[in-house]
């Protein structure tokens, strides 16, 4: 059974779940019904960053035009242009054995596309959530559910999944950013 979490709670993701390698961080998302002539499109970025909490290069940034990072450990699934349909609306394969060890994080973010020329934020967006899943079993270990309102951001850091010692653990991040994935990028290290 999953766990539902809170944002800022932490969890341990592998300790219990000897032998958890593959997963898949599944995101989804509904937009509120507005008038502003213009689709929404979210997209999910994860960040690869070292102890400094930054990448050490493009490559550790995964996203629809960056599929996936040099050592194959996190594989982007696809760019969802519409949100539609239930379930999952994007999601990120990881091999946590294939990820590089100076990798310390894995941040998952959502952005809304051209955010500001459509006067769109997450304040349209309602029932946003990412869950973790061991991909051996399709058991589902881990629930966020974002429940705040986010007025004014076009960014939101969702999640991460972070190193503590030989184990991996999970923490609910929910942190807004406003400037969408330009700022997204510059706070962690690459610019556009």
């Amino acid at each position: 059974m999953a766990i539902n979490l809170s944002k800022g709670q932490k969890v341990d993701l592998t300790k219990g779940n000897e032998g958890l390698d593959q997963i898949m961080a599944g995101l989804g998302w509904d937009t509120n019904k507005y008038d502003g002539g213009h689709e929404f499109d979210l997209d999910v970025s994860v960040f690869l960053t070292g102890e400094n909490d930054k990448v050490a290069g493009d490559s550790d940034f995964i996203f629809y035009n960056n599929p996936q990072d040099a050592a194959g450990s996190v594989i982007y699934g696809g760019d969802n242009r519409t949100g539609d349909g239930e379930g999952d609306d994007e999601s990120v394969k990881i091999t946590l054995s294939k990820t590089p060890a100076a990798v310390q994080k894995i941040v998952f973010a959502v952005t809304i596309h051209e955010a500001e020329s459509r006067s769109q934020n997450f304040g349209q967006v309602s029932n946003a959530y990412i869950r973790i899943v061991n991909l051996a079993n399709n058991e589902e270990l881990i629930r966020y559910d974002l429940g705040e309102d986010y007025s004014i951001e076009t960014a939101i850091v969702v999640g991460e999944l972070y190193r503590h010692g030989a184990e991996w653990k999970f923490s609910a991040v929910g942190s807004g950013f406003q400037g969408g994935l330009a700022a997204l990028c510059g706070n962690y290290g690459l610019s556009l």
